[in-house]
């Protein structure tokens, strides 16, 4: 949900342009009103309830609508490393929400993950012994998407999440066209493990070595979304929560800078 939308009335305009003085007309088959009272307004964005309330709320339909489990996957990952749940519960944060398509795009007729996180960083074949098997055309380790979280080490998927909560409070009153540096809940330094190919991303760290992203608003005339690390758009943003605020993403958010 964003806080601010503006309706975008060019066609209406364009036509209008040629008949200022006399009114707007039936132009290319479409009867045009002449005079319109526009009353611009912003839909609230205050969803009264914690970011943790909204994220059960809408994880696997027990405590909102029943076919509501967009953030399912989230949890099952949050659930599966031992996130502790009050993080999303203090103050003061910008919470970075996956929708299930940035974790897994699952293809119900082949079975098999065709695109999010679990695609874009896949996890690396190893042999008998536990050592990855390096294609001898690439050099790079052989890969398949997961299917699950329990092919990423705990740490990995844990050092994740804490990347997706940013330190301060960030919508889109705070933003503009530069990117802003943010300081994540990362400790810096944090290295991602080897058993997918994040922890052979970024120079081999897999996350940002400063614990820190980028944040901006990109200049459309459409949906102006909040870019994450200048790679991934919100999917809806602004959702202004009692101890925060959060954007939700349906694309991979990418671990570094």
């Amino acid at each position: 949900m964003k806080t601010i939308k503006i309706l975008s009335i060019n066609l209406l305009l364009l036509s209008c342009v040629a008949m200022v003085s006399t009114g707007c007309k039936k132009v290319l088959g479409l009867q045009l009103q002449e005079n319109y009272n526009y009353q611009q307004r912003t839909l609230d964005p205050n969803i009264n309830m914690t970011a943790k309330e909204f994220l059960l709320a809408r994880a696997d339909g027990s405590t909102g609508a029943p076919t509501d489990t967009v953030f399912r996957w989230m949890k099952k990952g949050l659930d599966y490393c031992g996130m502790d749940m009050s993080e999303y519960e203090k103050t003061g944060r910008t919470y970075f929400f996956l929708h299930n398509d940035a974790i897994r795009i699952y293809n119900t007729s082949t079975k098999i993950v065709t695109g999010g996180l679990f695609f874009t960083f896949p996890i690396v074949n190893v042999d008998a012994s536990g050592n990855p098997v390096i294609d001898a055309i690439t050099g790079l380790p052989k890969t398949h998407p997961a299917l699950e979280w329990t092919e990423y080490s705990k740490a990995t998927v844990k050092n994740y999440f804490l990347y997706l909560i940013g330190q301060g409070t960030f919508n889109f009153y705070d933003l503009n066209a530069e990117n802003k540096t943010v300081v994540s809940l990362l400790p810096p330094g944090t290295k991602a493990g080897k058993e997918s190919m994040l922890g052979y991303w970024n120079g081999g760290n897999g996350f940002d070595q400063e614990s820190k992203f980028y944040l901006r608003i990109q200049n459309n005339a459409d949906i102006a979304p909040i870019v994450h690390n200048d790679r991934s758009n919100d999917r809806s943003g602004g959702y202004v929560t009692t101890n925060g605020v959060v954007h939700v993403y349906a694309q991979v958010i990418y671990p570094s800078k």
